[in-house]
């Protein structure tokens, strides 16, 4: 592509162009793979999010690397992380930072809290109270920090990563459908494959230390994310294929196992995370299969069971399964 949209200076003055940057955000890949095994998809959806500027919901079991999956993809990455456990006790100026007093000049000065990064790992979200949660969601969808009436502007690039436990409830909050919806996906991180268990064993046994990340070299930065969002800014999208979004998340609306569907804005963060899978994929145009690839992780937090449907077994991957293969797909 040597369209002049697809050069950004990258460090030193040297342009980054968006074939490089595509190949450099492929290598995150096996950067975090000498980690963390068997995890090349969710790997791929954090760097989908890079790329539309959205943020992630990483779900799983403890004991599936959620953390280090994020802490060795901050290291891949030439930018600044850094990360908050989230307890029952945290407040929302542990986030977001607060006005301290200065005793020598007699003045409040604005101390920065750790969400003055460029990629935040928000640690086991639904362990603090509303209050704390609700901290992140100007910073998430406005990207900016409000304290005594003055904004204050995030880092560019800006992404969240928060992580929670599907199966333990006890001392939680869930996430409320609004928080929810700031979130560009939510990302399943399986338990590994018997292979891939296999060789974490081996790994461990040869004495491997997942405090240390020295074997982790940096392949992409700012440079390369913004040459990728201009490229993906290009890719074409067909007004038939626009309808398919659009005739996807109007059936979520009216599918009697949901009752709450997906919303436009739903609708538009499929059709941009497809233009960023339709990139990486090396096309400059999107198909219907981009839009299926990534209608589940785009959507899942975005629909609502019934109470019956939950108690007959319905899960919201099966319910949208249902809809991509009822919904006609334009040829």
């Amino acid at each position: 592509m040597n369209n002049p949209v697809d050069v950004v200076k990258g460090p030193g003055g040297a342009p980054a162009e968006a074939a490089d940057a595509r190949s450099a955000l492929r290598a995150l890949r096996g950067e975090v793979g000498k980690v963390v095994v068997g995890q090349d998809a969710v790997v791929t959806g954090l760097v989908i999010a890079l790329l539309c500027r959205g943020h992630v919901l990483l779900e799983g079991v403890p004991g599936v690397a959620k953390t280090l999956l994020i802490r060795t993809l901050s290291r891949s990455l030439t930018l600044d992380f850094k990360r908050v456990q989230f307890t029952p006790d945290l407040m929302p100026g542990d986030v977001t930072g607060s006005l301290v007093y200065d005793a020598k000049t007699a003045e409040f000065e604005f101390r920065e809290g750790p969400v003055f990064t460029n990629l935040l790992l928000a640690d086991e979200i639904n362990r603090t109270p509303p209050k704390t949660q609700a901290s992140l969601l100007e910073a998430m969808e406005e990207r900016q920090v409000s304290v005594e009436g003055s904004a204050r502007a995030l880092p560019d690039p800006f992404m969240v990563c928060a992580t929670q436990n599907p199966v333990e409830y006890e001392g939680t909050y869930p996430l409320p459908e609004a928080q929810l919806d700031r979130f560009l996906l939510k990302l399943t991180v399986p338990v590994p494959s018997r292979e891939d268990e296999i060789a974490v064993l081996q790994r461990h046994a040869a004495g491997f230390d997942p405090r240390d990340l020295s074997e982790v070299s940096a392949v992409a930065g700012a440079a390369e994310l913004a040459a990728g969002r201009a490229a993906v800014r290009a890719v074409l999208v067909d007004p038939k294929v626009a309808g398919y979004v659009v005739d996807l998340c109007r059936a979520t609306r009216q599918s009697p196992s949901l009752q709450l569907g997906v919303s436009p804005r739903g609708a538009t963060a499929l059709l941009g995370t497809a233009r960023a899978w339709a990139w990486m994929s090396g096309r400059d145009y999107v198909t219907p299969d981009d839009v299926k690839a990534l209608a589940r992780p785009t959507l899942r937090h975005r629909v609502q069971l019934r109470p019956e449907a939950e108690l007959d077994g319905a899960t919201p991957d099966g319910v949208l399964e249902g809809i991509l293969s009822t919904v006609p797909v334009p040829r």
